[in-house]
């Protein structure tokens, strides 16, 4: 064999590993990726069902309930347009609070009930998931703008 096919041969061999570890890459990070929706998002259905994803937004106050003798709590989850309910069965971090900031990890079921399997809530005074932010903050926009039309007609 001349150097010049061996040499061929070499390259040719190192990009087919190379394109194997990318695809075995890839693959793995597309089975581990996780997307954030906001309540609006879910309740228009945009998010994936029957797969994980997040869910973030305010805890709607006096809705957290916990089941008697178990582990898990129901309460709603709004962006101050829309409010989905979330069940979680385990312990919930020490900072959740009704009225504050909160992610929750898991699937929706075809109740229209998300079934968590994570949450995280804020660690200080001022912090909200940037995603969790900016939904409310553009919820609360749009119901601004809605209110305001409805001003503009006379029908408020």
């Amino acid at each position: 064999m001349k150097p010049r096919t061996r040499r061929f041969a070499w390259i040719v061999g190192g990009l087919a590993v190379l394109g194997v570890a990318a695809a075995l890459v890839l693959n793995a990070f597309q089975s581990n990726l996780v997307f954030f929706f906001t309540p609006t998002q879910v309740a228009a259905q945009e998010a994936p069902q029957g797969r994980p994803f997040r869910i973030g937004g305010l805890v709607v106050a006096g809705s957290l309930a916990r089941d008697p003798n178990s582990l898990t709590v129901r309460f709603r989850v709004t962006d101050t347009a829309q409010t989905i309910p979330v069940a979680y069965t385990g312990l919930l971090p020490d900072l959740f609070k009704e009225g504050k900031g909160v992610v929750a990890q898991g699937t929706l079921g075809p109740d229209g009930v998300f079934r968590a399997s994570e949450v995280l809530a804020k660690h200080d005074e001022n912090y909200m998931p940037p995603e969790a932010k900016a939904a409310v903050d553009q919820a609360h926009k749009g119901m601004t703008m809605k209110s305001l039309r409805e001003d503009a007609k006379g029908t408020r």
